[in-house]
């Protein structure tokens, strides 16, 4: 076994060549899996298209069958209900992206296509990161579709650049630990049909937040349940970096929305994140 020695004693060479061929196939099997996801997008494009076009209808939806009746109490001056909603409307798209991950995921494994993976000499990591990175990049491109529709509906944001960017990082943040819940939800379910269930647990998840209305127009309980939402958080933060923040009731989560934007999602990838990685490894017992 090749060995050198270094001010810091000997280092095994052969050790770290392996180490380094060990992430080196992790990153070139995961790329493989986005490679045939996005693939699938390209020949079925009716799939693409349903997962962007949605979002746009909601946009549209909320903004003018709704906007014209609601009020936000304590918005700055000057401001509409859309420079209120589009923030949330983009929370909400990362949100119900979850249920996106899910159905992919349980159609993968009742489909067989995972355990055909794992017959495979590829890492083991590269199915739910090859997943992971997917997601991600199909977040992008729906946060980007969204920007431009809103854009396009007059709605200017008025925060400094690099708050801007930072607003949407924390919304592919909470995208990011959403994927962890969708994968280990998707491995739990038995099937396609009974991921569309799902709606029924993200539908008041998000809708018991402040994606449409603020927290303090809610009866006093349920205000506390919806400030202390993650979801609440990011779209709290988003509308303060965009420079459209709302009074807040003086509460510490909404005082603190920025920082609980951040938290909550390492929060939940810590808890999501061990329990899709364990359920994946299960698999195969």
């Amino acid at each position: 076994m090749s060995a050198e020695l270094t001010a810091a004693g000997p280092v095994d060479l052969s050790v770290e060549s392996g180490g380094q061929r060990r992430l080196y196939w992790a990153v070139s099997d995961s790329w493989n899996v986005v490679r045939r996801t996005l693939t699938h997008y390209r020949r079925q494009p009716v799939l693409i298209v349903w997962q962007l076009g949605f979002p746009i209808v909601s946009v549209l939806l909320y903004a003018y069958v709704f906007g014209g009746a609601m009020e936000v109490p304590g918005s700055e001056p000057g401001a509409t209900y859309r420079d209120f909603l589009m923030p949330g409307m983009f929370v909400m798209t990362m949100a119900f992206g979850l249920m996106n991950t899910a159905t992919s995921v349980v159609h993968d494994a009742t489909k067989g296509v995972i355990d055909r993976f794992r017959s495979m000499p590829m890492a083991p990591s590269a199915v739910v990161g090859g997943r992971a990175v997917t997601d991600l990049l199909v977040a992008c491109a729906e946060l980007t579709i969204l920007a431009l529709t809103a854009l396009a509906m007059g709605w200017r944001p008025d925060g400094e650049p690099l708050a801007m960017v930072g607003a949407f990082g924390l919304i592919l943040l909470l995208r990011f630990c959403l994927i962890w819940a969708g994968v280990w939800l998707g491995l739990l379910v038995p099937s396609p049909e009974a991921a569309g269930g799902l709606y029924a647990l993200i539908f008041p998840v998000t809708m018991i937040s402040s994606i449409f209305v603020a927290p303090s127009t809610m009866p006093g309980w349920l205000g506390t349940v919806a400030a202390w939402n993650p979801i609440s958080s990011t779209g709290a933060a988003a509308r303060e970096l965009f420079g459209y923040p709302v009074a807040s009731d003086g509460s510490w989560i909404q005082e603190h929305a920025v920082l609980m934007a951040a938290l909550w999602p390492l929060v939940l990838t810590a808890v999501f994140l061990p329990l899709a990685v364990r359920r994946f490894q299960r698999l195969s017992r």
